[in-house]
């Protein structure tokens, strides 16, 4: 595909936007943003967003992409309760151990091996292993990001590494590019987290020093 028809079907998508997409891409940028800094508002706006997107691709028939947004509604709820159970102050961030990991690599095989048998047997799916790849990783960096694991942010970007490609081939540019802009948002958030994980530390440190 050239760059010319490229730059057509980004403007013929944008002018085909309906405003509940919109809606459901502001706040789901909203989302990552108020994530990245460790703040509460990340909950309410990705349900608000999750939402509307299981409207929307239940709509027309991505069935997939429903169900994965299910799952991050089910998953910003569980967040937000642990959150409140804080009474409301930011939970500490933490590295995942060893059984987390395993955990986390189970939701990501599992999923990706459950998603791919369904979408292979009862869709019509052209993409069945990238899909249920995409979807399958997002499932895992959703379980750590709602129990704070600094490592949420790698398997959510994997997943959104996938899903850019993925977009472009099905001839979406506008949700490729929000996709982009959440990778490069998840990356300073990483980092963002990295650095919130070290001052948590430092009093311990300087507590055992002394």
């Amino acid at each position: 595909m050239s760059l010319q028809a490229w730059f057509q079907i980004f403007i013929a998508q944008l002018q085909e936007t309906s405003p509940w997409e919109w809606i459901a891409m502001v706040f789901g940028v909203l989302s990552v943003l108020l994530a990245r800094g460790n703040k509460v508002g990340l909950y309410p706006t990705g349900i608000v967003s999750t939402v509307i997107y299981i409207v929307i691709f239940w709509t027309v028939k991505l069935y997939a992409d429903a169900l994965l947004n299910g799952y991050y509604l089910v998953m910003s709820i569980y967040g937000w309760i642990l959150w409140t159970r804080k009474k409301g102050t930011a939970i500490t961030i933490h590295r995942s151990n060893t059984k987390e990991w395993i955990i986390a690599l189970l939701i990501a095989g599992i999923g990706w091996a459950f998603l791919y048998l369904i979408l292979r047997s009862f869709t019509n799916s052209d993409v069945p292993l990238w899909d249920a790849f995409v979807s399958a990783t997002a499932w895992s960096g959703m379980w750590l990001l709602a129990k704070h694991k600094i490592e949420n942010w790698i398997l959510l970007n994997i997943s959104n590494l996938a899903a850019i490609p993925l977009y472009v081939h099905k001839q979406l540019p506008l949700t490729a590019l929000l996709t982009v802009l959440l990778f490069i948002v998840a990356i300073f958030g990483f980092y963002e987290w990295k650095k919130l994980l070290r001052t948590q530390s430092a009093p311990q440190s300087s507590v055992l020093s002394s």
